[in-house]
């Protein structure tokens, strides 16, 4: 292992210079004492408990007679003695259902059982699961009021071993009971962090309903963006204006943002990760807006739409949203089981490649895909608890890999002509366009689980039109 059974935090903070909390014995009694009683309240099993059990079955069977070890790891440092919000390895999340309220330095161990006829529910189950956390420590103890990385005082009430229990549906045990072993399987382990990663390629009823409420609260997020455009146009730094209105409905509807939040303006839109956020959104320009709501239970949306700020798009802006849409619709409309992954990019560069000729935008064709250099990223990747879900899948499952119903995967075609590229008239530089959809693969074809926001030309000056605030 490289954590220490009691790692909850990734360094361990000198607070020598800071005012000290009182340790006499007369403090010490005084503070354990007079609290009304706590009742130990069990919480009702979370709808995923059930999913995640069948979850964890399938890895242990992938893996018979070795224990597995999970950790949902500690938390960040930011600086000094300041950490970030904690997230747990989405690995641990998918195996136990512990989303934005898991334990920092919490681990799964998968023990393998000797007999699978005689394992959990004599199902021929494989391994029997052990979640270990630092449950809350009692009023009388001096955790609870001196230790600022995690006493009650400080950070807020943590549950019980049995609270986690009922809630999971899963075993529990204390963090300092762990014991490492030295032929534990981590998810250091390259196998077992693929076959993990693999095991969220196809989507399950709990994760549909999540991924469809992720995007349902995009969706919100993204009309409350519109409707701070006026706002936002007005002040120097307007795609901070862009990203703190999505930002707080992100807080609102769940846990966070699932990435950081692109709020890209004007030529802005042409760097493909502008996440500094820091431009003016000015009339007549286009605002790229590439974001998603993360909910507790840690699945996120990854939705983008180009829109003109102005509420109108140019001749040229609409040329190039149009073709950017075609590219997407193309791709969208071949996504059935059986087809292959790569396939969904493939046809939608057809379209690119056709346009940018078409424009006059290329050299003559030898073969080389000089279209590339308006659109270098891929068209796709897989969707769920990581925003770049199942990343470490081997790549004949993921590239490679054939569609099956369930997978949930972005569908994002982009044109981007950056200000100083001399290949393109001047009339195209600085117009960055990008449009995603979060698509489920189904039995018959796919579902666009983000259909319900504007995507055509002229829906989308509607909507900008309605949602635009009017001007104080």
């Amino acid at each position: 292992m490289t954590e220490t059974a009691q790692s909850t935090h990734e360094v361990e903070i000198d607070n020598s210079n800071r005012s000290t909390t009182p340790q006499t014995d007369a403090f010490g009694s005084y503070i354990s004492a007079h609290w009304a009683a706590r009742p130990e309240t069990l919480p009702a099993e979370r709808p995923v408990a059930p999913h995640a059990a069948r979850r964890r079955a399938e890895l242990g069977a992938r893996f018979p007679g070795e224990r597995l070890v999970i950790a949902a790891g500690a938390m960040k440092q930011r600086s000094n003695d300041t950490f970030y919000q904690y997230r747990a390895h989405s690995a641990f999340a998918h195996l136990t259902g512990w989303g934005s309220d898991a334990e920092p330095g919490a681990i799964l161990v998968l023990d393998p059982v000797a007999d699978p006829a005689e394992g959990p529910g004599g199902h021929g189950a494989t391994h029997e699961a052990t979640l270990y956390f630092r449950e809350r420590a009692g009023r009388d103890s001096d955790e609870f009021f001196a230790n600022p990385e995690i006493g009650e005082f400080w950070i807020g009430p943590r549950p019980s071993l049995a609270q986690v229990a009922a809630s999971l549906g899963i075993r529990t045990a204390h963090l300092a009971d762990f014991a490492a072993g030295e032929r534990d399987r981590t998810l250091d382990d390259e196998e077992l962090a693929r076959a993990a990663s693999e095991l969220r390629l196809v989507k399950d009823a709990f994760e549909l309903a999540e991924m469809q409420a992720a995007v349902d609260a995009t969706a919100t997020g993204f009309d409350e963006v519109l409707a701070a455009l006026p706002r936002a146009s007005t002040h120097p730094r307007g795609e901070r204006i862009v990203e703190g209105v999505f930002n707080q409905r992100a807080r609102l509807d769940g846990n966070t943002v699932g990435y950081e939040t692109i709020a890209a303006a004007g030529p802005h839109a042409c760097t493909l990760h502008w996440i500094r956020n820091d431009g003016p959104v000015l009339e007549g320009d286009l605002l790229l807006l590439d974001a998603g709501v993360e909910l507790d239970s840690l699945y996120t949306a990854d939705i983008t739409r180009t829109v003109p700020v102005s509420g109108v798009f140019t001749e040229v802006q609409r040329r190039v949203y149009d073709a950017v849409l075609e590219a997407a619709d193309a791709a969208r409309a071949i996504v059935r089981p059986g087809i292959r992954f790569r396939e969904v990019h493939e046809a939608a560069m057809t379209v690119i490649e056709a346009r940018t000729r078409e424009w006059g935008l290329l050299p003559a064709d030898d073969g080389t895909a000089y279209y590339r250099r308006y659109m270098v990223h891929g068209t796709s990747h897989h969707l769920g608890i990581d925003v770049h879900d199942c990343a470490q899948a081997r790549r004949e499952l993921y590239l490679d890999g054939v569609l099956e119903a369930g997978m949930v995967f972005t569908i994002e075609p982009g044109l981007y002509f950056q200000p100083d590229d001399l290949t393109v008239p001047e009339e195209y530089r600085g117009i960055g366009v990008r449009i995603e959809d979060d698509i489920v693969v189904t039995e018959e074809g796919c579902l666009n689980l983000s259909a319900a926001i504007p995507r055509t030309a002229d829906e989308v000056e509607a909507w900008v039109q309605r949602l635009r605030a009017p001007e104080a």
